[in-house]
């Protein structure tokens, strides 16, 4: 296994075009799950200049049935979409919240859809969709994820938080940012470059303004990255030279295109399904959110140092086809152990749709804030978060006693 080499991820704002479209997404998901636990939601967003698209199938009720949407119903979505937008700080010629122009394109959920996915008779619940889903963790950070992602989402966090305060008034809403590390025997050992493209007001492309915004971008790196990895970093603050035009009206935004920036920064394999716009019977979501927990729960066990997982489903089928454990030749036992060890936790109920759902609480609308800077490494807080809990970490040392 290679230990000395150069690793690079980004991160991308909540401003930017297709983490807006995320947020939308999941809006929707939030406002139908807030109405009905076991609404059906598949919801995309298009934006670009002055205009929201929404398209999907949905199904939920006391907000649409029987090919039908309840009074006032179209008028709340229109308000959760706007009220997404202002939130993130979108008050553009090009893209304004109270402004664009909104097209709601939502339909009912397909029956043939329903049938697989429904529990019937003796029936149980069928996984919504076929596919691979992977997690993963790693102890190169306190949250237990790669030190790349980790930095590269910290920097634009705190570059968002300090515009919505009014202590960098010259910021605006869209912004990338990626990091290199160096890693000697598997550990980062020096960050040797750092971009950073943020939207700003104009005239910080030039002179005194220019010098002021770069400056207030190192500082922003020299808090979220420890000074002992910033010795010999190079910087690249907005190469090509003006970001005036962003987010939407600078270029369109569609949903589930940033799934490597949601998940691990290309740390660790995707199966390639997005997770926002999908309530939680899309395994493409709740499979993906289990394995994260898993892989978590692992290396806090002290089984592995790196750990990463894959299941798979076939749609209207409740049980996995497959689980497989990689622990990257740093594991304390065989992977093949940990396998075992955890289809014989009986509380994860054979890790089925419904068993995953029910162990996370996952019918709840807790989704919108995962829509921007990483689904994982995230705090557990109450509902929000649960699959970063580290609650099987004693059923997984006991299996090893």
């Amino acid at each position: 296994m290679r230990t000395d080499y150069l690793f690079t991820s980004e991160s991308v704002s909540e401003g930017h075009p297709d983490k807006v479209a995320d947020q939308i997404s999941d809006g929707i998901v939030d406002l139908f799950l807030s109405k009905d636990p076991e609404a059906r939601i598949a919801c995309e967003t298009l934006t670009t200049t002055q205009l929201v698209v929404l398209a999907g199938e949905i199904r939920c009720k006391g907000v649409y049935e029987n090919d039908e949407w309840a009074p006032g119903a179209k008028e709340e979505i229109e308000a959760t979409v706007r009220n997404t937008v202002k939130r993130i700080g979108y008050e553009q010629a090009g893209f304004h919240w109270e402004t664009f122009r909104f097209e709601n394109n939502l339909h009912g959920q397909s029956a043939h859809i329903a049938q697989g996915v429904d529990a019937a008779d003796n029936k149980d619940e069928g996984a919504g969709d076929q596919g691979i889903m992977f997690g993963y963790a790693t102890d190169e950070t306190p949250d237990l994820m790669p030190a790349t992602l980790y930095y590269s989402h910290k920097i634009l966090e705190r570059m968002a938080a300090d515009r919505h305060s009014g202590a960098a008034p010259f910021l605006e809403p869209d912004a990338k940012s990626q990091v290199t590390l160096r890693y000697e025997g598997s550990l980062p050992v020096a960050a040797t470059a750092v971009v950073v493209s943020t939207q700003h007001a104009p005239g910080y492309d030039e002179g005194e303004k220019e010098a002021e915004l770069h400056a207030y971008v190192k500082r922003v790196v020299a808090e979220v990255i420890p000074p002992v990895l910033l010795r010999e970093t190079k910087y690249y603050i907005n190469p090509t030279g003006s970001f005036e035009i962003g987010g939407p009206d600078g270029d369109a935004g569609l949903t589930g295109r940033k799934i490597i920036v949601d998940t691990y920064g290309g740390a660790a394999p995707h199966g390639g399904g997005a997770f926002s716009g999908k309530d939680p019977t899309k395994v493409d979501r709740s499979a993906a959110y289990i394995t994260r927990y898993l892989a978590k729960n692992v290396v806090a066990a002290g089984l592995a140092t790196r750990c990463t997982i894959q299941i798979a489903y076939a749609i209207g089928v409740s049980e996995p086809l497959s689980l497989y454990v990689d622990t990257h030749d740093t594991g304390t036992v065989g992977d093949d152990k940990i396998e075992q060890a955890i289809l014989a936790i009986t509380r994860l109920g054979g890790l089925t749709p419904r068993a995953i759902r029910t162990h996370l609480g996952l019918n709840k609308p807790i989704y919108q804030p995962t829509a921007a800077y990483g689904h994982f490494g995230r705090k557990a807080d109450g509902d929000f978060f649960p699959w970063e809990r580290l609650d099987l970490v004693d059923d997984l040392k006991a299996a090893f006693a």
